[in-house]
C-alpha cells in the first residue's frame, strides 16, 4: 500500500461509470477503499469500472437520477447496506448543457435542469451522506473554475458550481470538526462533457483553450482524481472548506 492508505473505508462517487468519477474510483480502489460508484444511464459503461475494481465484496454500481431527492438517500442507504459503512462521499456528477446561450435566452427548463444535478443533487447527496458518517467522514465535491470566474453563455453552469463553493464553505463549519468538506476544482479535463468543444473548427477549439492554460494543456481524468483522493485521506486530515483548484494556472485565485 501507498502513502495514501485507505485500508478499510467505504467510497462513494456520484458519477462514477465514466471521467473524473471513474478515475477517482479506480484510485480510490488502488488506495484500499471499498467503492460503490453511481450512474443514470450508462450501465455497460458503470460495469466495466467496477469489473475493474475487482469483485462484488469490493465494488457497487448503483443507479440513480440524482436530481430526485430519493435517489441520493437510497444510493447513500445501498452503500451502507452493501459495506456496512460511508466514510467518503463524493458529489462528482454534474451536466454542462450543450450551446452557447446568452442569459436573456435561457429558458426555464435548461436553468432547472443545470440546478438540478449540479446543486440540488449535492445538497441532497451530501445531506444523505453526513446522516451516517462517523467521525473521520470526507465530503469531497467537484466545482469548477466557472464558479470563481464565471462561464459567459454558460450561465447555468456557473452559477450552480459558485452555489456549490459557497455550500462547501458553510458545511464545513458546521459539521467540523467530525467530518472535513472540501471541493476541486477543475478547469478544463480531457473528458467526455469537452468533446464538443475541443472539436470545434477541426480541433482548433482545443489548441485555443490550451493555449490559455499556463501548463499548455489540459488535465486528464486522474490528475483531478488525485486531489480528490487526497482530501479523503489522513494527509488532508486539517484542510477543510478549502476548494482546491485544478486547473494548470488558468485561473490563480486561491
Amino acid at each position: 500500500m501507498g502513502l495514501i492508505d485507505l485500508q478499510g473505508r467505504v467510497a462513494l462517487v456520484t458519477g462514477g461509470s465514466r471521467g473524473i468519477g471513474a478515475a477517482a474510483a479506480v484510485l480510490f480502489a488502488r488506495a484500499g477503499a471499498r467503492v460503490a460508484l453511481t450512474y443514470r444511464s450508462r450501465w455497460e459503461d458503470a460495469q466495466r469500472v467496477v469489473q475493474s475494481l475487482g469483485d462484488d465484496a469490493s465494488a457497487v454500481a448503483l443507479e440513480a437520477d440524482l436530481g430526485r431527492r430519493e435517489d441520493c438517500e437510497r444510493v447513500v442507504r445501498e452503500t451502507v447496506e452493501a459495506f456496512g459503512r460511508l466514510d467518503c462521499f463524493v458529489a462528482n456528477a454534474g451536466v454542462w448543457p450543450p450551446g452557447n446561450v446568452p442569459v436573456a435566452e435561457l429558458d426555464d427548463a435548461r436553468w432547472r435542469q443545470t440546478l438540478s444535478v449540479n446543486l440540488d443533487g449535492v445538497f441532497f447527496g451530501t445531506r444523505a451522506a453526513l446522516r451516517v458518517m462517523g467521525e473521520g467522514g470526507r465530503v469531497v465535491m467537484v466545482s469548477s473554475t466557472a464558479s470563481q470566474r464565471g462561464e459567459a453563455f454558460h450561465a447555468d453552469y456557473a452559477a450552480s458550481k459558485g452555489a456549490l463553493n459557497a455550500f462547501v464553505k458553510s458545511v464545513a463549519v458546521e459539521v467540523a470538526p467530525r467530518i472535513t468538506v472540501n471541493a476541486v476544482a477543475p478547469g478544463w479535463v480531457d473528458t467526455e462533457m469537452s468533446e464538443l468543444p475541443y472539436s470545434r473548427d477541426g480541433g482548433a477549439g482545443r489548441l485555443a483553450i490550451e493555449a490559455t492554460i499556463p501548463m499548455k494543456r489540459v488535465a486528464t481524468a486522474e490528475e483531478v482524481a488525485g486531489p480528490i483522493v487526497f482530501l479523503c485521506s489522513d494527509l488532508a486530515a486539517h484542510v477543510t472548506g478549502e476548494i482546491l483548484n485544478v486547473n494548470g494556472g488558468s485561473v490563480l485565485c486561491g
